[in-house]
């Protein structure tokens, strides 16, 4: 009888005392193993390319469109800081190394002449709108247009200009088109949130009350016009309950203005708060303004 070789008849063998040995199924190696995740993983892109397929045509290319806008989104950021970098050399170019002694001047100390306290908003910056030389002014941008007495990084800013600075003079912007002084105007009284936005639009509610008893029948735009003008000398008023404001405005070495920008139609009025003619009291609120001009 001729012999004849069965490949297979060792891994069977192997296989069978494993069972006898072990008495349970054998572990399967780590290339089996990976072998098998491996034909896992295939089926499963298998079926999800097929599911895709099914579905819609569109996917494959949403996923495509979202890769692009992805790459788009980190080309745009590096334009942004490229046009920085090329804004902050012309700067230094034609600004900062023309002006040199200026600047060497300013790292020693500063001395401005007024403290100007303007909106947040990205559309209102007073250097740039008066083509200003930085050591003209100390500016505090908070959130909108209004100086109140309370625990603010406004309050710092002011003490500091007055008293250690000593400017002469303070000027509150406000804007056309102001966000805060819309919602403050939308906002119903009687809502009670624990929005931030609420607690710093509030400050303004004297000037909302003043615009609702004067201009009630005009319309919302144009009570909103008001609203924006009323709170910058609300906000004077309220400046006046600083005590070392009052004293300097008191002893003629400080004065306080008011300016609205309306950036629309690229105009600018400026007035003085009549400080003999104003009065702080909570519930009056009196004030009289002097000097007042118009830039158009």
């Amino acid at each position: 009888m001729s012999w004849h070789w069965d490949p297979g008849f060792l891994r069977h063998y192997w296989r069978h005392k494993q069972l006898l040995i072990f008495g349970s199924k054998p572990k399967l190696s780590v290339i089996e193993q990976t072998h098998v995740t491996n034909l896992a993983s295939l089926n499963s892109i298998q079926s999800l390319r097929l599911k895709a397929s099914r579905e819609s045509p569109g996917v494959t290319q949403e996923l495509k469109s979202n890769r692009l806008e992805s790459i788009a989104e980190i080309e745009n950021r590096y334009d942004v800081f490229d046009e920085m970098k090329h804004r902050f050399l012309s700067f230094k170019k034609h600004k900062y190394l023309e002006n040199l002694e200026c600047f060497q001047n300013l790292a020693i100390a500063q001395a401005p002449k007024f403290m100007v306290i303007a909106c947040a908003d990205s559309r209102v910056c007073p250097p740039r709108s008066w083509d200003l030389n930085q050591e003209k002014l100390y500016g505090s941008k908070c959130g909108k247009s209004g100086a109140s007495n309370g625990p603010t990084e406004t309050n710092a800013a002011l003490e500091f200009a007055v008293n250690t600075l000593e400017v002469e003079n303070i000027l509150v912007i406000g804007h056309s088109c102001c966000g805060g002084i819309r919602a403050l105007m939308g906002m119903e009284e009687e809502v009670d949130s624990s929005s931030f936005i609420k607690s710093w639009v509030i400050v303004g509610k004297n000037a909302k009350l003043r615009t609702k008893a004067t201009a009630s029948k005009l319309s919302f735009d144009q009570q909103c016009r008001n609203c924006e003008k009323e709170s910058i000398n609300c906000s004077l008023l309220n400046l006046l309950t600083y005590p070392w404001i009052k004293e300097r405005v008191e002893r003629g070495m400080l004065s306080i203005h008011g300016g609205y920008y309306d950036f629309v139609n690229c105009t600018f009025e400026k007035w003085t708060l009549d400080y003999k003619g104003s009065s702080t009291n909570e519930e009056s609120g009196r004030y009289l303004v002097k000097d007042r001009v118009f830039w158009a």
